[in-house]
């Protein structure tokens, strides 16, 4: 089955849910285009591929993406990455790379375009390009986007103002590196884009982790020069995801751990929250 046919049946099974009586909001169905929910596979936790197929029997018509982290699935056998890669599939999931390409350019620059062939061989669907550890000049990560488009994959740059984020770097780290000026993560998104980005993944270190206060204003001009609909917020923690949802509203693009599935879930439809989310989160269709 295709993946659009993946989908329309997940949608009809979604269509069948218990207690039709009681609204809740409506999603778009699978693929989407917004309110994207992209989930953290092996890394923090060891999300086997058995264990994930049954997260997708149960959850898969609430999750568009699936992401490893941290280079993950290069300490694994192929046949594994193959498991992982049929299972979202066959739940109409894309799957991502993850940031390791940072990895590549620091240790093994020379085999940049092996890396791309050979996550195109396996069957990726994204490429995620992340510069958090490193400093790559723009013109250098706008051909990498290039050579990924070429290769025929999707590009998903991850931008941030933090230098030296992901990684559960510890604050104190983070906190003698400084921030960057926002303007260079939206000028930098934006170039991105023109040269056929799919997606930004804005990381979260410096906005919503590891920041007192919360960068929000970040946040605003991200929305207001880059646009909703081209970047993807990493919010890992309910208070961050939940305080993207009441001010942006439910189709906004989101990264979380894949513990959190039903708790944004239940956000986004309206079924449930806190004190100052219960039967406040809406839509109009």
């Amino acid at each position: 089955m295709s993946t659009e046919e993946i989908a329309r049946e997940q949608s009809e099974v979604w269509k069948n849910r218990l207690f039709p009586f009681v609204p809740m909001n409506n999603r778009d169905p699978k693929p989407r285009t917004k309110s994207i929910t992209e989930i953290r596979g092996p890394y923090y936790a060891s999300v086997t591929p058995t264990y994930l197929r049954e997260i997708l029997e149960v959850f898969g018509e609430h999750i568009d993406g699936f992401k490893f982290s941290g280079g993950s699935f290069s300490l694994l056998p192929e046949e594994a990455v193959r498991k992982y890669l049929d299972t979202c599939h066959d739940h109409g999931l894309y799957v991502s790379t993850g940031g390791w390409i940072e990895n590549v350019l620091a240790r093994a620059a020379h085999h940049v375009d092996d890396y791309i062939a050979e996550v195109k061989r396996l069957g990726f669907d994204y490429v995620e390009l992340s510069t958090g550890f490193i400093q790559l000049p723009v013109p250098d990560l706008l051909r990498l986007v290039e050579k990924v488009k070429k290769a025929g994959l999707k590009a998903k740059p991850e931008i941030g103002i933090q230098f030296g984020a992901g990684g559960d770097t510890s604050r104190e780290e983070l906190e003698a590196e400084g921030t960057r000026d926002p303007q260079i993560l939206i000028d930098t998104a934006r170039a991105a884009l023109d040269a056929g980005a799919d997606i930004i993944m804005i990381e979260s270190e410096g906005i919503t982790e590891n920041a007192d206060p919360w960068r929000t204003d970040v946040a605003a001009r991200i929305m207001k020069e880059v646009g909703q609909a081209n970047v993807m917020f990493e919010a890992a923690d309910p208070k961050v995801f939940e305080w993207y949802i009441k001010n942006y509203g439910i189709d906004i693009n989101l990264f979380v751990d894949h513990s959190q599935i039903f708790q944004l879930e239940c956000l986004r439809r309206g079924v449930w929250g806190t004190k100052s989310t219960f039967g406040r989160i809406t839509t109009h269709r």
